[in-house]
Protein backbone atom coordinates (compact mmCIF):
# COMPACT_ATOMS: atom_id res chain seq x y z
CA UNK A 1 0.00 0.00 0.00
CA UNK A 2 1.51 3.20 -1.31
CA UNK A 3 2.23 5.69 2.09
CA UNK A 4 -0.52 8.85 1.92
CA UNK A 5 1.42 10.15 5.34
CA UNK A 6 4.40 12.45 4.05
CA UNK A 7 5.82 12.39 7.75
CA UNK A 8 6.18 8.27 7.64
CA UNK A 9 9.49 6.95 6.38
CA UNK A 10 11.05 3.82 5.73
CA UNK A 11 13.80 2.81 7.58
CA UNK A 12 16.60 2.67 4.40
CA UNK A 13 19.74 3.83 5.78
CA UNK A 14 19.41 7.38 4.23
CA UNK A 15 16.30 7.96 6.18
CA UNK A 16 17.80 6.73 9.33
CA UNK A 17 20.85 9.23 8.81
CA UNK A 18 18.27 11.68 8.31
CA UNK A 19 16.94 10.77 11.85
CA UNK A 20 20.47 10.73 13.36
CA UNK A 21 20.85 14.49 12.00
CA UNK A 22 17.12 15.55 13.71
CA UNK A 23 18.12 13.87 16.90
CA UNK A 24 21.34 15.47 17.02
CA UNK A 25 20.05 18.81 16.07
CA UNK A 26 17.52 18.49 19.37
CA UNK A 27 14.49 17.24 17.52
CA UNK A 28 11.78 14.79 18.47
CA UNK A 29 11.04 11.56 16.27
CA UNK A 30 9.25 8.41 16.72
CA UNK A 31 10.83 5.28 16.26
CA UNK A 32 9.73 1.67 15.94
CA UNK A 33 10.57 -0.78 19.21
CA UNK A 34 9.71 -4.39 19.87
CA UNK A 35 7.28 -3.32 22.29
CA UNK A 36 5.46 -0.52 21.04
CA UNK A 37 6.67 2.88 18.64
CA UNK A 38 8.13 5.68 20.64
CA UNK A 39 8.71 9.31 21.02
CA UNK A 40 12.68 9.74 20.91
CA UNK A 41 14.75 12.46 21.59
CA UNK A 42 18.81 12.88 22.51
CA UNK A 43 18.88 11.45 26.11
CA UNK A 44 21.46 13.97 26.74
CA UNK A 45 19.70 16.90 25.59
CA UNK A 46 17.03 18.29 28.11
CA UNK A 47 15.56 21.05 25.72
CA UNK A 48 14.75 17.70 23.67
CA UNK A 49 13.84 15.90 26.47
CA UNK A 50 11.01 18.90 27.25
CA UNK A 51 9.92 18.61 23.85
CA UNK A 52 8.84 15.02 24.77
CA UNK A 53 6.85 16.04 27.76
CA UNK A 54 5.52 18.89 26.02
CA UNK A 55 3.99 16.77 23.00
CA UNK A 56 3.03 13.77 25.36
CA UNK A 57 1.11 16.19 27.95
CA UNK A 58 2.88 14.26 30.18
CA UNK A 59 3.59 14.52 33.84
CA UNK A 60 7.13 15.98 34.83
CA UNK A 61 7.10 13.41 37.93
CA UNK A 62 6.71 10.53 35.20
CA UNK A 63 10.31 9.11 34.38
CA UNK A 64 11.46 8.04 31.34
CA UNK A 65 12.83 4.74 29.63
CA UNK A 66 16.33 5.26 28.18
CA UNK A 67 17.44 3.07 25.35
CA UNK A 68 20.77 2.26 24.83
CA UNK A 69 22.74 0.33 22.16
CA UNK A 70 24.66 -2.24 24.21
CA UNK A 71 25.35 -3.26 27.55
CA UNK A 72 28.75 -1.13 27.67
CA UNK A 73 26.30 2.09 26.96
CA UNK A 74 24.35 1.57 30.02
CA UNK A 75 27.70 1.05 31.88
CA UNK A 76 27.95 4.58 31.56
CA UNK A 77 25.18 5.57 33.38
CA UNK A 78 24.44 3.63 35.51
CA UNK A 79 25.78 1.30 38.48
CA UNK A 80 25.68 -2.16 37.30
CA UNK A 81 25.13 -5.28 39.80
CA UNK A 82 25.03 -9.15 39.84
CA UNK A 83 21.39 -9.22 38.88
CA UNK A 84 21.46 -6.46 36.06
CA UNK A 85 24.47 -9.11 34.43
CA UNK A 86 22.45 -12.29 34.38
CA UNK A 87 19.40 -10.84 33.12
CA UNK A 88 20.77 -8.64 30.74
CA UNK A 89 22.91 -11.44 29.41
CA UNK A 90 19.64 -13.57 29.51
CA UNK A 91 17.31 -11.17 28.13
CA UNK A 92 18.69 -8.46 26.33
CA UNK A 93 17.93 -7.09 23.88
CA UNK A 94 14.29 -7.55 24.18
CA UNK A 95 11.32 -6.18 26.74
CA UNK A 96 13.09 -5.54 29.78
CA UNK A 97 13.87 -2.33 31.81
CA UNK A 98 16.29 -2.18 34.56
CA UNK A 99 16.04 0.20 37.08
CA UNK A 100 19.36 0.65 38.82
CA UNK A 101 21.56 2.90 40.57
CA UNK A 102 22.35 6.54 38.37
CA UNK A 103 25.90 7.09 38.11
CA UNK A 104 26.74 10.96 39.28
CA UNK A 105 29.35 10.89 36.07
CA UNK A 106 26.17 10.21 33.98
CA UNK A 107 25.30 12.93 31.55
CA UNK A 108 22.17 11.67 31.36
CA UNK A 109 19.58 14.93 31.06
CA UNK A 110 17.66 15.21 34.95
CA UNK A 111 14.28 15.99 33.58
CA UNK A 112 14.43 12.16 32.21
CA UNK A 113 14.90 10.39 35.44
CA UNK A 114 13.02 13.17 36.67
CA UNK A 115 15.93 13.78 39.32
CA UNK A 116 15.83 10.31 40.99
CA UNK A 117 19.44 8.99 41.71
CA UNK A 118 18.12 5.61 39.85
CA UNK A 119 17.41 5.49 36.09
CA UNK A 120 15.52 2.96 33.85
CA UNK A 121 17.42 1.56 31.01
CA UNK A 122 16.78 -0.98 28.30
CA UNK A 123 18.43 -2.69 25.32
CA UNK A 124 15.56 -2.97 22.31
CA UNK A 125 15.85 -5.72 19.76
CA UNK A 126 13.89 -4.26 17.38
CA UNK A 127 16.62 -3.46 14.14
CA UNK A 128 15.68 -0.12 13.16
CA UNK A 129 16.24 1.33 16.16
CA UNK A 130 19.27 -0.68 16.44
CA UNK A 131 20.77 0.70 13.64
CA UNK A 132 20.24 4.31 14.70
CA UNK A 133 21.63 4.16 18.29
CA UNK A 134 24.47 2.31 16.73
CA UNK A 135 25.19 5.72 14.47
CA UNK A 136 24.18 8.35 17.36
CA UNK A 137 26.69 9.32 20.29
CA UNK A 138 24.02 9.45 22.64
CA UNK A 139 21.04 7.22 23.77
CA UNK A 140 17.48 7.95 23.59
CA UNK A 141 14.72 8.82 26.29
CA UNK A 142 11.77 7.20 24.14
CA UNK A 143 8.88 6.88 26.27
CA UNK A 144 5.67 5.31 24.00
CA UNK A 145 4.86 7.81 21.59
CA UNK A 146 1.08 8.65 22.57
CA UNK A 147 -0.58 11.18 24.62
CA UNK A 148 -0.23 10.74 28.05
CA UNK A 149 -2.73 8.00 29.57
CA UNK A 150 -3.90 6.73 26.10
CA UNK A 151 -3.31 4.04 24.25
CA UNK A 152 0.02 2.97 23.05
CA UNK A 153 0.73 2.58 19.21
CA UNK A 154 1.52 -0.34 17.62
CA UNK A 155 1.90 1.26 14.02
CA UNK A 156 3.28 4.18 12.27
CA UNK A 157 -0.08 4.97 11.87
CA UNK A 158 -1.23 4.86 15.29
CA UNK A 159 1.69 7.69 15.94
CA UNK A 160 -0.19 9.75 13.14
CA UNK A 161 -3.81 9.58 14.25
CA UNK A 162 -2.07 10.47 17.77
CA UNK A 163 0.24 13.75 16.54
CA UNK A 164 -0.79 14.37 13.03
CA UNK A 165 2.17 16.28 11.85
CA UNK A 166 3.43 17.62 15.08
CA UNK A 167 5.86 14.72 14.66
CA UNK A 168 8.01 15.51 11.46
CA UNK A 169 9.68 12.13 10.91
CA UNK A 170 8.08 8.74 11.94
CA UNK A 171 10.34 5.43 11.24
CA UNK A 172 8.31 2.55 10.16
CA UNK A 173 9.15 -0.43 10.99
CA UNK A 174 5.88 -2.11 10.68
CA UNK A 175 4.02 -3.40 13.08
CA UNK A 176 5.55 -4.28 16.73
CA UNK A 177 6.00 -7.78 16.85
CA UNK A 178 5.39 -7.76 20.93
CA UNK A 179 2.96 -5.06 20.89
CA UNK A 180 3.03 -3.98 24.69
CA UNK A 181 5.34 -1.96 26.31
CA UNK A 182 8.46 -3.76 28.76
CA UNK A 183 8.85 -5.35 31.93
CA UNK A 184 10.36 -2.80 34.25
CA UNK A 185 12.08 -4.49 36.92
CA UNK A 186 13.63 -2.93 39.90
CA UNK A 187 17.15 -3.72 40.22
CA UNK A 188 17.96 -1.60 43.41
CA UNK A 189 17.04 -3.67 46.17
CA UNK A 190 15.74 -7.08 46.34
CA UNK A 191 14.04 -7.20 42.59
CA UNK A 192 10.91 -6.40 42.21
CA UNK A 193 8.48 -5.92 39.01
CA UNK A 194 7.50 -2.50 38.67
CA UNK A 195 5.31 -3.29 35.69
CA UNK A 196 4.58 -6.35 34.14
CA UNK A 197 5.07 -6.38 30.21
CA UNK A 198 6.61 -8.09 27.10
CA UNK A 199 8.91 -10.45 29.13
CA UNK A 200 6.64 -12.32 31.93
CA UNK A 201 7.53 -12.25 35.25
CA UNK A 202 7.19 -15.87 35.46
CA UNK A 203 10.25 -16.08 32.95
CA UNK A 204 12.71 -14.13 35.27
CA UNK A 205 11.50 -15.97 38.38
CA UNK A 206 12.37 -19.06 36.82
CA UNK A 207 15.93 -17.93 35.77
CA UNK A 208 16.91 -15.98 38.52
CA UNK A 209 15.42 -18.68 40.93
CA UNK A 210 13.93 -16.25 43.41
CA UNK A 211 10.24 -14.77 44.02
CA UNK A 212 10.05 -11.21 42.89
CA UNK A 213 8.61 -8.97 45.39
CA UNK A 214 5.73 -7.30 45.08
CA UNK A 215 5.89 -3.57 44.48
CA UNK A 216 3.55 -2.24 47.26
CA UNK A 217 5.78 1.45 47.15
CA UNK A 218 3.60 4.30 45.35
CA UNK A 219 6.75 6.42 44.57
CA UNK A 220 7.12 6.30 40.95
CA UNK A 221 10.10 4.60 39.59
CA UNK A 222 9.26 4.35 36.09
CA UNK A 223 6.53 4.58 33.60
CA UNK A 224 3.79 2.21 33.91
CA UNK A 225 3.30 3.28 37.81
CA UNK A 226 0.30 6.26 37.31
CA UNK A 227 -3.16 5.53 37.86
CA UNK A 228 -5.11 5.89 34.42
CA UNK A 229 -3.01 5.03 32.02
CA UNK A 230 -3.47 3.38 28.45
CA UNK A 231 -7.20 4.08 27.84
CA UNK A 232 -8.92 4.14 24.96
CA UNK A 233 -11.42 6.85 26.13
CA UNK A 234 -14.34 4.78 27.02
CA UNK A 235 -15.06 2.99 30.19
CA UNK A 236 -13.46 -0.38 30.41
CA UNK A 237 -15.17 -3.56 32.36
CA UNK A 238 -13.37 -6.55 32.98
CA UNK A 239 -14.51 -10.33 33.06
CA UNK A 240 -17.26 -10.12 31.06
CA UNK A 241 -19.46 -12.41 28.72
CA UNK A 242 -21.53 -9.94 27.13
CA UNK A 243 -21.17 -5.95 25.64
CA UNK A 244 -22.94 -3.57 27.21
CA UNK A 245 -26.31 -1.40 24.49
CA UNK A 246 -24.00 0.41 21.77
CA UNK A 247 -20.48 -1.32 23.39
CA UNK A 248 -18.03 -4.13 22.20
CA UNK A 249 -16.35 -6.81 23.40
CA UNK A 250 -13.10 -8.31 24.15
CA UNK A 251 -12.93 -12.13 23.64
CA UNK A 252 -9.99 -14.55 24.34
CA UNK A 253 -9.10 -17.97 22.54
CA UNK A 254 -12.84 -18.03 21.87
CA UNK A 255 -13.22 -19.08 18.15
CA UNK A 256 -16.57 -18.22 17.68
CA UNK A 257 -16.43 -14.63 17.21
CA UNK A 258 -19.52 -14.01 14.77
CA UNK A 259 -20.52 -10.37 15.79
CA UNK A 260 -19.98 -6.98 14.69
CA UNK A 261 -19.17 -5.91 18.10
CA UNK A 262 -17.19 -8.79 19.06
CA UNK A 263 -13.37 -8.87 18.23
CA UNK A 264 -11.00 -12.04 19.45
CA UNK A 265 -7.48 -11.28 20.62
CA UNK A 266 -6.34 -14.87 19.92
CA UNK A 267 -7.93 -18.02 18.79
CA UNK A 268 -5.60 -20.09 20.11
CA UNK A 269 -5.10 -18.71 23.81
CA UNK A 270 -1.84 -17.71 22.70
CA UNK A 271 -0.62 -15.08 25.07
CA UNK A 272 2.00 -14.01 22.46
CA UNK A 273 -0.72 -13.49 20.25
CA UNK A 274 -3.34 -11.67 22.11
CA UNK A 275 -0.48 -9.16 23.66
CA UNK A 276 0.44 -8.29 19.84
CA UNK A 277 -3.50 -7.91 18.84
CA UNK A 278 -4.43 -5.98 22.29
CA UNK A 279 -3.76 -2.36 22.06
CA UNK A 280 -4.77 -2.01 17.99
CA UNK A 281 -7.62 -3.33 19.17
CA UNK A 282 -8.55 -0.79 21.38
CA UNK A 283 -7.83 1.43 18.83
CA UNK A 284 -9.75 -0.11 16.04
CA UNK A 285 -12.94 -0.16 18.70
CA UNK A 286 -12.25 3.37 19.79
CA UNK A 287 -12.40 4.49 16.16
CA UNK A 288 -15.59 2.62 15.59
CA UNK A 289 -17.13 4.92 18.45
CA UNK A 290 -18.11 2.08 20.79
CA UNK A 291 -19.45 3.50 23.50
CA UNK A 292 -17.82 1.03 26.09
CA UNK A 293 -15.82 -2.05 25.95
CA UNK A 294 -16.27 -5.49 27.87
CA UNK A 295 -13.40 -7.86 28.07
CA UNK A 296 -13.89 -11.44 29.22
CA UNK A 297 -11.65 -12.96 31.64
CA UNK A 298 -8.22 -13.04 30.72
CA UNK A 299 -5.79 -15.79 32.43
CA UNK A 300 -3.46 -13.64 34.94
CA UNK A 301 -0.54 -15.81 33.93
CA UNK A 302 1.75 -15.02 31.45
CA UNK A 303 1.23 -12.17 29.31
CA UNK A 304 -2.10 -12.13 30.33
CA UNK A 305 -0.37 -10.22 33.52
CA UNK A 306 0.40 -7.30 31.66
CA UNK A 307 -3.09 -7.08 29.51
CA UNK A 308 -4.73 -7.67 32.59
CA UNK A 309 -2.95 -4.59 34.09
CA UNK A 310 -3.38 -2.74 31.45
CA UNK A 311 -6.48 -3.14 31.97
CA UNK A 312 -7.03 -2.04 34.95
CA UNK A 313 -5.26 1.01 34.69
CA UNK A 314 -7.06 1.82 31.16
CA UNK A 315 -10.36 1.31 33.55
CA UNK A 316 -9.19 3.31 36.41
CA UNK A 317 -11.13 6.94 36.84
CA UNK A 318 -9.73 9.26 39.15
Amino acid sequence: MKNIYSNIYKPTNINLNKAKIAIEKGDVIAVPTETVYGLAANAYNTKAVEKIFSLKKRPSNNPLIIHCKNIEQIKKEAVINKNFVKLVKKFSPGPLTYVLKKKKSSKISKLANKGLSTIAVRIPSEKNIIKLLNILKCPLAAPSANRSKSLSPTTAKHVVEEFGNSIKMIIDGGACKIGIESTVIDLTTKPKILREGGLCSEAIEKFLKIKLSENKNKFIKSPGQIGLHYSPGIPIYMNREKATKDGALIIFGNKNCNHNNTYNLTNKKNFKEAAKNFFNTLRIIKNKKFKSISVNKIPNKDLGKAINERLRRAAHYE
